[in-house]
């Protein structure tokens, strides 16, 4: 029967493998501190990847767009609720994330017999009075990650999500090994859409390690002729509580 403790482990796989299939096509997203704010960026060829949830948070996301959207209006209405009943300041990403998003996309994931949300989120939040930006990556099962801060004594500059591990694998190394800091805001555009361009390389092609500059131009430049950059800011240095601006590329 479906209750015994190992028929439940092999649907949850059967599950896992199943939602990793619908992820894998899904176009990478990068996420960039800068001096200026924090840079996101994405190619797209359809629908929004990038979106607003609160004065200085940000979100990027693929998967199924029902299910994108749900968990956009989940954020939203949390961070409302918060700075609503408590205060603007009360509101922030790791308690969004801790306390509502990732135990709602856990519950989702182990009922077997309901449907699991199709998605995978990067989240951006601005540091304030000088602390370091949190960027975050929450998956379907709950599970998330940061940069460092609180925890690590050298969080890094970005972030990555990506339809395949091995893919945000690539791209992660790809930033490690590139210098972000200092960096104009086009400069980390760029920077940002080379990290796109190995994503979106890797997704097909399990390399073993970044591939050449070459490879990155010459793909990176045929794909931008079939799909738009969506780039947004979150603008560190905003004159109003509104710090979310995009870009026009």
């Amino acid at each position: 029967m479906i209750e015994e403790p190992y028929r439940w482990v092999e649907a949850i796989q059967n599950r896992r493998e199943y939602i990793e299939n619908q992820l894998a096509a899904g176009s990478p997203i990068v996420a960039l501190s800068g001096a200026d704010g924090i840079l996101l960026v994405t190619v797209s060829r359809e629908r929004q990847k990038l979106f607003e949830i609160y004065d200085r948070i940000a979100m990027g996301a693929i998967g199924h767009p029902g299910d994108i959207e749900r968990l956009r209006m989940t954020g939203i209405e949390v961070a409302g609720a918060e700075g609503f009943t408590r205060s603007a300041q009360d509101v922030s990403l790791r308690r969004l994330v801790s306390y509502s998003m990732s135990p709602l996309l856990k519950n989702a994931f182990e009922q077997i017999y309901g449907p699991p949300y199709l998605a995978r989120m990067l989240f951006a939040e601005l540091g304030r009075n000088g602390e370091p930006d949190l960027l975050l990556t929450l998956d379907y099962d709950g599970s998330y990650h940061t940069n460092g801060g609180a925890l690590s004594n050298a969080p890094e500059p970005f972030a990555v999500i990506s339809g395949k591990h091995h893919s945000a694998s690539m791209m992660s190394e790809f930033l490690r090994k590139t210098k972000i800091s200092g960096l104009s805001q086009d400069e980390r555009l760029n920077v940002g859409l080379d990290a796109w361009t190995v994503g979106h390389l890797t997704l097909t092609r399990e390399e073993d390690g970044v591939p050449s500059a070459e490879t990155i131009s010459a793909h990176r430049e045929e794909q931008l002729k079939q799909g738009a950059v969506e780039a947004v800011l979150l603008d560190r240095h905003a004159p109003s509580k509104i710090t979310y601006r995009s870009l026009k590329i």
